[in-house]
């Protein structure tokens, strides 16, 4: 049975101070990207393309439209932000950079307000870090920012015919008794010394994708920075370096290198929800 004042289990709700709390959260970031020179974009909750975007399409909430093709609820703005821009608003806009204040939506109820931006033809991830360090410092919180590449697991599992999965669920003590000495050399990394150091006997095959990692990290500016090169996330478009950024079991954002139709693009996505709590803390 459900009552009158019930709401759907994962939705969300906010009134009063949390409400308050929310909208000057998102005003303070949305000014910050506005002086970074992003413009804002609204996208529809409706989408035919999420497939694309989920590990696990069965977190979709799906149903047809009136030719019966099917259609998602919004769980994932990126690709969506970059085809609208490039495919729909072309010929309109030459503007390459775009922020987004919306929520998106899982199965079977959950909804997760988000504040992200993409930045379309551009391939410098160190740019868009070093804005998301400016805006945790304006914030006044210090979250971990941890910096990773996906290639960097792949060719692992590929070349060496290791278990993808063993990246994927995290299991180290897998990864570890494989005893396999530059391996263990990387699990071990968390910082530019350590990552330094497991080049120099990494094989040649993976050394090209470290070395991109190694780059990117002493391009960055933000200090509360690991280094996790064999982290393999769950998002499917990031090709390439990404991060997320995590305080106290919270994970308050994402972000990374991708390409949609052969552009090489940069987005983040700022999880408010994670981001209140860590602020009301």
């Amino acid at each position: 049975m459900v009552f009158e004042h019930e709401i759907p289990k994962g939705s969300r709700l906010y009134f009063g101070k949390t409400a308050k709390a929310k909208r000057n959260l998102e005003n303070k970031v949305c000014d910050l990207l506005d002086v970074n020179g992003f413009e804002e974009i609204i996208t529809p909750n409706f989408s035919y393309s999420q497939h694309q975007a989920i590990e696990n399409d069965k977190k979709l909430i799906k149903f047809s439209d009136e030719k019966n093709e099917q259609v998602s609820l919004r769980a994932d703005s990126t690709l969506d932000v970059v085809r609208i821009i490039t495919k729909r608003l072309g010929r309109t806009t030459s503007h390459k950079k775009w922020f987004y204040v919306q929520p998106i939506f899982s199965y079977p109820s959950t909804e997760d307000y988000q504040i992200g931006c993409e930045w379309i033809d551009h391939n410098n991830i160190a740019d868009l870090i070093n804005i998301t360090g400016n805006i945790l410092n304006e914030l006044a919180i210090n979250p971990v920012l941890q910096l990773s590449n996906i290639n960097i697991p792949k060719l692992i599992s590929k070349e060496f015919e290791i278990d993808i999965d063993f990246f994927k669920n995290g299991e180290i003590s897998k990864l570890f008794d494989l005893d396999i000495v530059w391996l263990n050399q990387l699990i071990k990394v968390k910082d530019i010394q350590d990552l330094e150091k497991a080049i120099k006997i990494a094989p040649e095959v993976i050394k090209a994708e470290l070395e991109k990692l190694l780059n990117t990290a002493n391009e960055i500016e933000y200090k509360n920075l690991v280094i996790a090169p064999l982290y393999h996330g769950s998002l499917k478009y990031y090709d390439d370096v990404y991060f997320r950024v995590i305080q106290d079991n919270f994970v308050i954002s994402k972000g990374g290198q991708y390409s949609s139709n052969g552009i090489s693009s940069l987005g983040f996505a700022l999880y408010t929800d994670s981001l209140l709590k860590i602020l009301e803390d």
